[in-house]
């Protein structure tokens, strides 16, 4: 059975039934239990399990996520929750010098079963310390798993997948969404990581999107469809592992493509599914891979800026245009 429900719930009934059915789970960060996160995720979880599992942490990022790793080594499966994504750069060493590296360093001998949950995302006028959108920096570390859902659905199954992993696994989540409704089953499900989704089927380009940005090329595919140009949207789900075979047995379809992350664009995740692309399905390609990311400034805190940093439903439509038209030219 189906219903609709926001992504903020989504992520709680993920949480609390996990936590039900495995007692060594633990939630902890900065206000998790009695404020429920600043944005209401997770309320409700303390007086059903407790101060013990669901721990309110000092504001020392580093200091909990060390915490973390250490507990996940000797037995607990910890989820920490990491209250902006932006504080990634306070927990880079604990996550990726330690958790990211016991399970090779120790022969396979020990694991790192654990969970950090954070958000990303412009546009909500938090400016440029609680804007940014940092996924490319953990996908770049051999031994971390990276999820990205775009909806309510995938945040649930991808969650849920994570929690059992045996290893570490970062989920960004975007705060824009947190309200946004999807169908969202009743019984029990899991999403696989590395199986991207074909959310629309398409002809003529193919709309490689992750996290919010599914939304914006859907938004572009519906006016690209009033024109008489057929898009395709790939949603990977996961960017490690990322399910390279979907994306490039779309791209052969449809000989062009146009990737879309809310990250800055150099050195990105637009960059690397745009290269994996080129090198792979070259001969199929009618048209060089355009990339679409965030722009490369730090993100404004003015409306009228902050709203043009950002990979929009037009400039979709408009690079779509380009690219099926002929007219060779990249994203700008």
């Amino acid at each position: 059975m189906t219903r609709e429900i926001t992504l903020s719930k989504a992520v709680n009934e993920a949480i609390a039934e996990e936590m039900r059915r495995d007692p060594a789970i633990v939630l902890l960060g900065e206000d998790v239990a009695e404020a429920g996160t600043p944005f209401k995720v997770l309320s409700g979880l303390v007086e059903e399990f407790g101060t013990d599992r669901v721990i309110d942490t000092p504001i020392s990022e580093p200091g909990f996520m060390g915490i973390a790793v250490g507990a996940a080594m000797t037995g607990l499966r910890p989820i920490v929750d990491l209250m902006f994504g932006d504080f990634l750069y306070l927990v880079m060493d604990q996550l990726c010098n330690q958790a990211a590296k016991t399970h090779y360093m120790s022969g396979g001998k020990l694991k790192v079963p654990l969970v950090l949950r954070t958000n990303m995302g412009a546009t909500r006028r938090s400016a440029a310390q609680h804007s940014q959108s940092l996924q490319a920096l953990v996908a770049h570390i051999p031994g971390l798993k990276v999820a990205m859902p775009s909806s309510a659905y995938e945040a649930k199954g991808l969650l849920k997948t994570a929690i059992r992993d045996d290893n570490p696994v970062v989920i960004f989540e975007d705060k824009l969404m947190y309200n946004d409704k999807a169908p969202v089953p009743e019984e029990e499900y899991l999403i696989p990581f590395g199986k991207a989704h074909i959310k629309r089927e398409g002809r003529d380009v193919t709309l490689v999107a992750t996290s919010s940005m599914v939304q914006v090329a859907e938004q572009a595919a519906e006016t690209l469809a009033l024109e008489g140009i057929s898009a395709e949207i790939v949603d990977p789900r996961t960017i490690v592992p990322l399910d390279e075979e979907t994306i490039l047995r779309s791209v052969r379809k449809t000989s062009r493509a146009i990737v879309i992350d809310e990250g800055h664009q150099s050195y990105g995740v637009t960059a690397e599914i745009a290269a994996r692309i080129s090198e792979k399905a070259f001969y199929h390609l009618d048209a060089p891979v355009i990339r679409m990311g965030a722009m490369d400034v730090p993100v404004p805190f003015s409306p009228a800026l902050e709203d043009i940093t950002v990979p929009t439903a037009a400039g979709v439509v408009e690079n779509a245009r380009r690219i099926c038209r002929g007219e060779l030219v990249h994203a700008a």
